[in-house]
């Protein structure tokens, strides 16, 4: 059981833990860190926050490889379903791997976040994982500019 993963539960949330643990897909997690107000919609800003904004209280996460509360807002999510997936799926592949998760792994925000920015982020790996991002320029001046930890 170490920080990486205190259960496994292919996110079907536990009763004991349903109200404060929340599924996030894998590569949310490095969007979620570079995230500065900007996005697709006003709609899809305010619901980043807001989940930005849970996630800062430290709660349990679910790490997917699925849809979750930020996909519902994207517009390229119609239907259920990601006209990127394959490319998104592809990033969610490569945080899972690089931060030694597997699909359905819990454990606090906290811990995946630095998981993230020290198996991703300072060790200079992100545009291996996500670089082809229509948002990537964004991220790569934010790392340039900003103090990581």
């Amino acid at each position: 059981m170490g920080i990486k993963s205190l259960y496994k539960d292919n996110c079907n949330i536990h009763a004991l833990h349903k109200d404060n643990t929340y599924k996030i897909r894998a590569h949310h997690g490095l969007c979620l860190f570079f995230f500065k107000g900007k996005g697709y919609s006003r709609e899809f800003v305010k619901n980043m926050m807001d989940f930005k904004n849970k996630l800062d209280k430290d709660p349990f996460v679910c790490i997917t490889s699925k849809a979750d509360i930020i996909c519902g807002k994207c517009p390229n999510y119609i239907k259920d379903s990601c006209k990127n997936e394959d490319k998104v799926a592809e990033y969610d592949r490569q945080v899972l791997l690089r931060c030694n998760l597997t699909d359905g792994d819990i454990l606090p925000y906290h811990s995946f976040r630095n998981l993230i920015v020290h198996n991703i982020i300072l060790s200079g790996k992100r545009e291996e994982v996500c670089g082809n991002c229509q948002w990537t320029l964004l991220c790569h001046n934010i790392s340039n500019g900003r103090q990581l930890l």
